[in-house]
């Protein structure tokens, strides 16, 4: 599976804990294509341990596994790549230090994913299309200028925000190779149906 495919259906973790991991299976077995493992409120011992299993879990059923901000912790759990914010290290210092993991930019505005695109990024994660409870800081970057990235970039774009079943045909209209999200999957009562619905609406790979 190329790269634009693996993101079409991209999951982000809600915790990073061990008590998660179901979930992610659950996830998997209803279409993921992607795991992302971020952890900001547990240690780093507990994200090892319970990326480990995600590791595990996103070769037996073929997904690209990320870990969040944390190249030391992807490099660990031997992760396809790593996604990087404005806070973290630099695309140009991890693409030297892990020339093998693919590395994604967190871009909020055409300017920023410009930039992460000439600094080597793989892939952009842009957003917030939609405000979203998970981030409420996030700069809202909305449906016009997620097109003006996807425009404007030659790299494959996830949109993430805010995004549900219910807008995420709107969110691919604008070109984007997929979607990333939180809690309308790992917050949803039934996981698994959650992910088939939202795959249903953003297309099979």
């Amino acid at each position: 599976m190329g790269l634009r495919k693996a993101l079409r259906l991209y999951v982000i973790t809600a915790r990073g804990d061990r008590e998660e991991v179901r979930r992610v299976r659950e996830a998997l077995e209803g279409g993921a294509t992607s795991i992302q493992l971020r952890a900001k409120s547990v240690t780093a011992r507990e994200a090892y341990l319970a990326g480990r299993e995600i590791r595990k879990l996103t070769r037996e059923y073929g997904a690209l596994f990320f870990v969040d901000d944390r190249i030391d912790l992807a490099i660990a759990l031997d992760a396809d790549g790593v996604q990087l914010g404005p806070g973290d290290i630099p695309i140009e210092v991890a693409k030297n230090v892990a020339p093998n993991l693919i590395v994604g930019a967190s871009v909020y505005s055409v300017d920023e994913a410009l930039k992460a695109e000439e600094l080597g990024a793989d892939y952009l994660g842009a957003g917030a299309v939609f405000s979203t409870p998970t981030k409420p800081e996030a700069r809202i970057l909305g449906l016009g200028g997620l097109r003006e990235v996807v425009k404007r970039v030659s790299i494959p774009v996830v949109a993430i925000g805010g995004i549900t079943q219910e807008n995420a045909g709107e969110v691919m209209k604008t070109g984007v190779d997929g979607v990333a999200v939180i809690s309308t999957v790992m917050c949803a009562p039934d996981v698994k149906k959650a992910t088939q619905e939202l795959k249903n609406v953003v297309g099979g790979v």
